[in-house]
């Protein structure tokens, strides 16, 4: 390297729990060397997919970690009613059991070795809100709509060094008129009957948001790794 050249580095980015590759791609098609963990192998058959525990890569130096979909099935309020009395062919133990192993994931991304880290999951109930290191309130809650894509689905995000998403479209009227919609937009995600391959599809990550995170939070790793 010629006296006086900057070294060009390019932020590293780790998507966990993904199998989509759809944050992935939004952060690699903008120039980032982003790379998705998931214990399923990558859809898009990507070669920058890690297939196995997240919790082992942690450490390998990334810049900013996006939790994509963590399992949140006995973590969310909407779940918090089989801590009482257990689906059929289960038992309480075990429902525990799944809600201590939820939380003590979520515990180890939100307080990973990463200077900047965004959760996503839904709201959650005092059970698992008590079994988080570390724990504070989600910084925002969005919806698909407000980024470009008609459905709607609160999803709240845990943000540590990264500021709140700015959306889209702030109003419904704005993205009816953007997006040439009527109505409301589609609880498509809540309306899935029942199959094998239900939880797979409901955790995909909508682009529009990933988009926007790619935007927004990429120009701030750009600048930590100029500085």
């Amino acid at each position: 390297m010629r006296a006086g050249a900057r070294l060009i580095v390019i932020p590293r980015i780790l998507i966990a729990c993904e199998f989509s590759g759809t944050v992935r791609r939004a952060f690699t098609d903008r120039g980032y060397d982003a790379w998705s963990c998931d214990l399923l192998p990558a859809e898009d058959r990507s070669n920058r997919h890690i297939t196995g525990d997240v919790r082992e890569v942690l450490g390998d130096g990334w810049d900013l970690l996006i939790v994509a979909h963590p399992p949140c099935t006995r973590l969310t309020n909407s779940g918090v009613r089989w801590l009482k009395v257990p689906p059929p062919g289960r038992t309480l133990a075990e429902m525990w059991a799944e809600l201590d192993e939820g939380a003590a994931l979520f515990s180890t991304l939100w307080n990973a070795p990463v200077a900047r880290v965004a959760c996503e999951n839904p709201v959650m109930h005092r059970h698992a809100k008590a079994r988080i290191v570390n724990f504070a309130p989600a910084a925002q809650s969005v919806q698909p709509w407000q980024y470009g894509d008609w459905e709607t689905k609160r999803t709240c995000l845990w943000l540590r060094g990264l500021p709140p998403l700015m959306s889209t479209y702030p109003t419904l009227a704005q993205a009816r008129t953007a997006l040439g919609q009527s109505g409301d937009p589609v609880a498509r995600v809540h309306r899935m009957p029942p199959g094998e391959t239900r939880a797979k599809e409901r955790s995909r990550f909508y682009p529009g948001i990933a988009a926007a995170m790619a935007n927004q939070w990429g120009p701030l790793l750009n600048e930590r790794a100029a500085a």
